[in-house]
């Protein structure tokens, strides 16, 4: 499996979050603690917003823990939002073009999971895929073919039923294929102004996905974090597990939800999916 963070607030520089905590993005790409796999050396990539109509990306098949372009950049890029991903491979091809965060247009989309038995519920799903979207699928993986999916239903327009659909699909198809519990997710997807994050499996047992508690409640809590004195109060952090360990810092999204950030707020709310009519 994989690990991510998504970052929502003041501009910050990218190595505040992926290399300075004691328990960084960075560090977790070698000893994660949460997930399946204790290393996750299959590449890395980092999606940023700042000037420009799409948002930049940087992707890699090296090890994020050794990659000196990733440490360059990080160090000299700020932006208000950004998507971070170290990836553990599932079966799919170590590519650049199978890291994420996956792009279209103004979009970002990262996943932490699987589709069961992919190679068997593949083709029926690239079926499904919108003929606007399809020239853009560049990999092989689940989750970039689940994020075209989400665009094929919506997600520009109406993300969190955009991805009941998609994942409603994904189930429809593993039943008539005869393959359980198809679903394990946790998504991160952006426009660049909103975050939605989801936190969903097919059998209710998701990996690993924590948000942080309000900034201002933070810095009164923790007045010892250099970095909370850099943002301001609506700033907010979704990570697939906790980048350092002090008490009140991180809450555990519960099972089957999505959490909207935007202004400043976050919000939850229940996710399941919508089966295809």
């Amino acid at each position: 499996m994989c690990r991510w963070l998504a970052y929502s607030g003041s501009p910050l520089l990218l190595e505040e979050m992926l290399y300075k905590p004691e328990h960084s993005l960075i560090d977790q790409s070698r000893h994660a603690r949460l997930g399946v796999d204790t290393t996750n050396g299959d590449g890395f990539g980092v999606g940023w917003y700042g000037v420009g109509d799409v948002p930049g990306l940087l992707r890699s098949v090296s090890p994020a823990w050794s990659d000196r372009n990733l440490r360059e950049l990080a160090a000299h890029v700020s932006s208000p939002l950004f998507l971070a991903h170290v990836r553990s491979s599932t079966g799919t091809a170590v590519q650049q073009t199978n890291c994420h965060p996956f792009r279209y247009e103004r979009w970002l989309w990262m996943h932490n999971g699987s589709i069961a038995r992919f190679a068997t519920l593949r083709r029926d799903l690239m079926l499904a895929v919108d003929p606007e979207f399809f020239p853009a699928i560049e990999g092989s993986t689940d989750s970039e073919l689940m994020f075209l999916l989400a665009l094929t239903f919506g997600l520009r327009d109406d993300p969190p039923g955009a991805v009941a659909r998609m994942v409603g699909l994904v189930e429809a198809v593993a039943r008539r294929h005869n393959v359980a519990d198809p679903v394990q997710m946790t998504v991160a997807t952006s426009d660049g102004s909103t975050v939605w994050a989801f936190r969903y499996s097919t059998r209710h047992e998701s990996r690993s996905l924590f948000y942080s508690t309000e900034t201002r409640c933070l810095r009164m809590l923790h007045p010892e974090i250099p970095t909370l004195r850099l943002v301001s109060d609506g700033s907010r952090l979704i990570v697939s597990e906790p980048l350092v360990d002090l008490p009140g810092v991180w809450n555990e999204m519960p099972e089957s939800t999505c959490s909207v950030i935007a202004d400043g707020q976050d919000v939850i709310h229940a996710f399941r999916p919508e089966p295809p009519r």
